[in-house]
């Protein structure tokens, strides 16, 4: 008798599709063309590129690679995927890195997911010469970031990111996105 395969959840993170026209990806392609892989009940969150789907362990290694290529033959463009495990969402959530800071209309928090370890002699946390931006920390290959609209924009905050982390190796996401795909793999209550 074959033993059954053991699922895990997985969160996939795309860089770069569906931003201002350009790289479009219709989500229920993206969704095809990731069951085509064998991936297991593939769930689609936003227009962004956040994908959560299930994998056997043995499919586990390379996955990212094997995703990423496999989108940019589906779609003819290159498409940086980063691979979260839903025990590292889990572990993100639980951490509330944002728990000691305070909510304007102006602030935005957001979270950096990097393909590889830092390599960066950046220390954190970190803030901007005019205080827009801060580097709260990095934990399990992601930045923790708070940027304040009211001083400047979120393009020159994630400029600063690519500047010193690589503009293909990152992507970032909102909280609120974060909490949302939380909600999804139910590492979160409905309600928060």
């Amino acid at each position: 008798m074959k033993s059954k395969e053991v699922q895990n959840t997985y969160v996939a993170f795309l860089r770069g599709i569906n931003v201002g026209g350009h790289h479009k990806v219709p989500m229920a392609d993206l969704k095809i063309a990731l069951q085509k892989l064998g991936l297991l009940n593939v769930t689609t969150l936003l227009n962004s590129g956040n994908i959560i789907f299930e994998a056997s362990d043995d499919q586990h290694l390379n996955l990212e690679k094997t995703i990423s290529e496999h989108l940019e033959t589906t779609f003819g463009f290159p498409i940086p995927t980063i691979l979260r495990t839903s025990e590292m969402i889990c572990d993100l959530l639980d951490s509330d890195p944002f728990k000691d800071e305070v909510l304007t209309k102006d602030i935005r928090y957001y979270v950096s997911f990097l393909q590889n370890a830092s390599t960066t002699n950046l220390q954190t946390p970190w803030t901007s010469e005019d205080n827009s931006f801060r580097i709260l920390g990095i934990q399990n290959k992601t930045l923790i970031s708070v940027v304040d609209l009211s001083i400047a924009g979120t393009i020159a905050a994630m400029k600063v990111l690519e500047n010193h982390y690589g503009k293909g190796v990152i992507t970032t996401r909102n909280w609120k996105t974060i909490e949302r795909i939380g909600k999804k793999i139910n590492v979160l209550p409905e309600n928060k």
